[in-house]
């Protein structure tokens, strides 16, 4: 189909205007409503995204009472599409779940997503930030390259602290 021509495009029981897709709201997260919504476009995001421990209702609380105005949503007919979270510890940021619903992406959701973080993390203070992206997940890396992201040669190590209760 030509570019710019409206059609209607069908998956998973849904139908959205072609016309309609690049119509989205940016907000802050709202916990616990958008919850459920939230999680599931991660669990759906694909490979780059892998849902874990600390992506469950507890943590995802510890998170809010540091900075709630850095996890934002796109919303496109009061349903969310898209999320990514942030987050600033005085010093650097870090970027967390960008993630757009497969109907919506090629539409300038995920680079209005990452602009709008990027604003509230200068607001902040913050003067760099910083995200992973899996090294077999080109599409990603072109993503960022194209918002201006440089490719850092670092190791990056992790490490999980159990409870010590």
């Amino acid at each position: 189909m030509a570019p710019g021509r409206d059609c209607l495009v069908e998956k998973k029981n849904s139908v959205v205007d072609e016309r309609d897709k690049s119509n989205f709201i940016i907000r802050t997260f709202r916990f616990p409503e958008d919850y459920p919504e939230v999680y599931a476009l991660w669990q759906t995001a694909g490979p780059g995204i892998q849902v874990r421990k600390s992506d469950e209702p507890d943590e995802i609380l510890k998170k809010l009472e540091r900075d709630p105005d850095l996890f934002l949503v796109a919303e496109n007919d009061r349903r969310i599409i898209g999320s990514v979270i942030g987050g600033f510890d005085g010093r650097r940021g870090m970027v967390y779940h960008l993630a757009v619903s497969d109907l919506f992406r090629q539409h300038g959701i995920g680079a209005a997503l990452m602009a709008a973080l990027e604003e509230r993390l200068h607001n902040k203070g913050c003067i760099r930030y910083y995200l992973l992206v899996k090294k077999d997940n080109a599409s990603a890396i072109r993503f960022y390259e194209n918002l201006g992201w440089q490719l850092m040669d670092l190791n990056i190590f992790g490490k999980d602290i159990e409870s010590r209760n």
